[in-house]
């Protein structure tokens, strides 16, 4: 035991020690060392720092917590139980088993006191940068003189291998340049990760490095020396940057032949560890899941604390509200995450002398979005001028405009995606973010992260195809489409015309159970008389008819042929529809701008747009085929494009591609013969090969 720490705290430290060892070793699976040798700091933050409010884990002005090293769950766990949250023992002991409410790695909405999906290393960190732009940029744009009602902290503990993520560094970075003082991340710094020690592949001077961003840096020297750990969290919050606080820990603490080795980082410690553990702990080893009286004394003095802490923050708000009444009933919306009545009536409607790249009917609405909803937030990555993403009206978020709307990423996609992720937790703030399609791989694991958590994130990724011509295969992408759809919970939206964007974005914005992905064209496209009026309902759809079959009098008719198509290939379908029906085809369009609403319509409407009895079907897509099987059925064809794109004039590439109206309806009329069927992509023959043939 350490001088520095006295009875009751130690009696304290050691219950989440042997909460967290029992729940790992009754699962027979999870991360036992890094609880072990981070409860003391955590202990500190716990009882010592954190705001928060056990009865009410949504209080909006609780500091936030968030576990980066994921794996070490069952330390956040025990900490929500034992200081008094909804998170009774029987949880604990059902740690990672199915239906519990203390799954492997922690879980934004499904565990009381859980504030982000962490686990993925790196994401937490990077999530808890975007809890603290949040809360500066709303503090700045609601506190007033003597009425700070947006007044709180932001807490992260993190591990070597959050540190060795380059999305960590991303983030820290941003953070450093934005100089967020209220950002306080606590390393875990125990030299040991799954393979072996941190020395096999980490040896750089973690400090030096947050130095460099611009962070306060220091040095906790023993991990279980709590009073130090208070003195630099302290001093931490005396410092204007954002801080970084190294702690000397011994993962898998006082077990004798786990501590400090790669064996307590990911497996069940076993029973006779465990015994010896809590011997050397000076605890029974035949008491499991124990919480002595004392220690649970200690930890739900949480409970009033928080009910006080709640209470003189309703008081503040009562106080704000009658002196700002506008401002009161302003924030109290945004946090409810409660959208204005008729806050889309300004978003703007175009017509066919209006042709324009969708980037650039995204831009228009974002203009009227931001007028109606001060909430949205957000900016690209060092692509705004590309993406078309700044809010004309507002400032750059930056240190001397905190209240700015417009945030500058750099090039630093995943931060972006795992802060946006934070902006959507913290509340408050409607997030979106920008990069062409083809880099949506860097944020990937933010996206799929923020499907997972059902967090309400937009995406605006533009350049969405071969038709952006000169940048070549490099920045064309083919697979995107595909591999985004394939993420469970993210609706993606490839819109076909101006109209079909603003749509688009009608439905980000309501949505709010999940994110929405935006892919958007660089290159003009015309407008379709049509969607002025039927894009509003068909996009929030995902499908519907654009054009309808006509015969040859112009009477509407039923349809011999389908052409399904999203984004730039809209038109392709539209012109082959007028050469097919010139030759006494009747010929339905649909678009087709988001699979994941039409798979949810009903099975009338999906027949409605889809007759079943219809099996000659076409689609065209500028990308890889994957997936349109599922509409085009055994008896169509699927246009598409299989392989990497080619650099020169947009409009030559998709003709290299077989991206052309001619080739569609040629397709079309092999469809109707019996002859053609299946994928049909066009292999350019001017393509250089992009490795020598060996």
């Amino acid at each position: 035991m350490s001088v520095s720490t006295g009875r009751v705290d130690q009696l304290a430290i050691d219950t989440i020690r042997t909460l967290s060892m029992d729940g790992v070793q009754a699962a027979n699976s999870g991360h036992p060392g890094m609880p072990m040798g981070a409860a003391p700091m955590a202990y500190v933050l716990w009882t010592r720092f954190l705001r928060h409010a056990p009865h009410d884990p949504a209080w909006p002005d609780r500091d936030r917590f968030v576990l980066s090293a994921g794996h070490g769950s069952m330390l956040l766990y025990s900490l929500l139980h034992l200081t008094g949250y909804d998170l009774p023992l029987d949880e604990l002991k059902r740690f990672r088993q199915l239906g519990s409410r203390t799954p492997g790695h922690p879980e934004y909405g499904l565990t009381p006191g859980v504030e982000a999906t962490t686990g993925p290393l790196g994401q937490g960190f990077s999530n808890a940068v975007g809890m603290a732009i949040a809360e500066r940029h709303l503090a700045a744009e609601f506190n007033r003189p003597g009425h700070e009602v947006v007044d709180h902290w932001t807490y992260t503990i993190c591990g070597d291998g959050d540190l060795q993520e380059g999305i960590a560094s991303e983030a820290a970075s941003l953070a450093g340049r934005l100089r967020l003082g209220r950002l306080v991340a606590l390393y875990d710094d125990n030299h040991v990760q799954l393979d072996g020690p941190t020395s096999w592949a980490f040896s750089e001077d973690v400090l030096e490095r947050f130095d460099a961003y611009g962070w306060d840096t220091r040095r906790v020297e023993d991990g279980n020396d709590i009073e130090a750990i208070a003195a630099a969290i302290e001093a931490a919050r005396e410092d204007p940057r954002p801080s970084l606080v190294a702690v000397r820990t011994h993962i898998g603490y006082g077990s004798p032949h786990r501590q400090d080795s790669s064996k307590a980082h990911g497996q069940a410690l076993g029973e006779d560890e465990v015994r010896l553990t809590k011997e050397a702990y000076g605890w029974d080893p035949d008491r499991h899941f124990y919480v002595p009286e004392e220690a649970l004394r200690l930890f739900r003095e949480a409970v009033p604390r928080g009910e006080m802490l709640a209470r003189a923050w309703h008081e503040r708000m009562d106080a704000y509200r009658a002196a700002f009444p506008a401002e009161a009933a302003e924030l109290e919306r945004r946090l409810a995450g409660r959208l204005p009545d008729g806050w889309d009536a300004a978003l703007p409607s175009f017509g066919t002398d209006q042709a324009q790249a969708t980037r650039q009917a995204s831009a228009a609405a974002i203009q009227a979005v931001a007028s109606a909803l001060p909430e949205l937030f957000g900016g690209a990555a060092d692509l705004s001028e590309s993406n078309l993403t700044d809010i004309k009206d507002s400032a750059q978020f930056d240190i001397a405009e905190p209240a700015g709307r417009n945030i500058r990423f750099g090039v630093r996609e995943h931060a972006m995606g795992g802060i946006a992720n934070g902006f959507a937790c913290h509340g408050g703030v409607l997030p979106f973010v920008g990069t062409f399609l083809t880099f949506s791989d860097y944020m990937r694991g933010s996206v799929r992260l923020a499907a997972l958590g059902r967090l309400h994130v937009i995406y605006v990724w533009t350049h969405d195809s071969i038709g952006l011509g000169e940048d070549g295969p490099t920045h064309e992408p083919v697979e995107h489409l595909a591999a985004l759809r394939a993420i469970p919970n993210l609706w993606v939206i490839r819109p076909g015309d101006a109209n079909e964007t603003v749509a688009a974005w009608r439905v980000a914005a309501n949505r709010a159970d999940g994110p929405v992905a935006l892919a958007l064209s660089r290159q003009k496209l015309p407008v379709f008389e049509a969607t002025r009026d039927l894009a509003p309902e068909g996009v929030a759809r995902g499908a519907y008819v654009l054009a309808d079959a006509t015969d040859a009098r112009g009477a509407a008719t039923g349809p011999r042929l389908l052409l399904l198509a999203t984004g730039s290939e809209l038109q392709l379908a539209m012109d082959a529809r007028a050469q097919l029906q010139a030759a006494g085809t009747p010929t339905r369009v649909v678009s087709m701008p988001c699979w994941e609403l039409f798979g949810r319509q009903d099975p009338a409407y999906r027949e409605q747009v889809l007759p079943s009895d219809v099996t000659a079907r076409v689609s065209i897509e500028a990308g890889v085929s994957l997936g349109w099987d599922r509409w085009v059925g055994p008896g169509g064809a699927i246009v598409a494009v299989e392989e990497f794109g080619l650099s020169g004039p947009g409009p030559q590439v998709m003709d290299a591609f077989g991206i052309t109206t001619a080739h569609l309806v040629e397709v079309a009329e092999g469809v109707l013969a019996g002859r053609t069927r299946g994928v049909i992509a066009a292999k350019p023959a001017h393509a250089v090969p992009h490795a020598p043939e060996r």
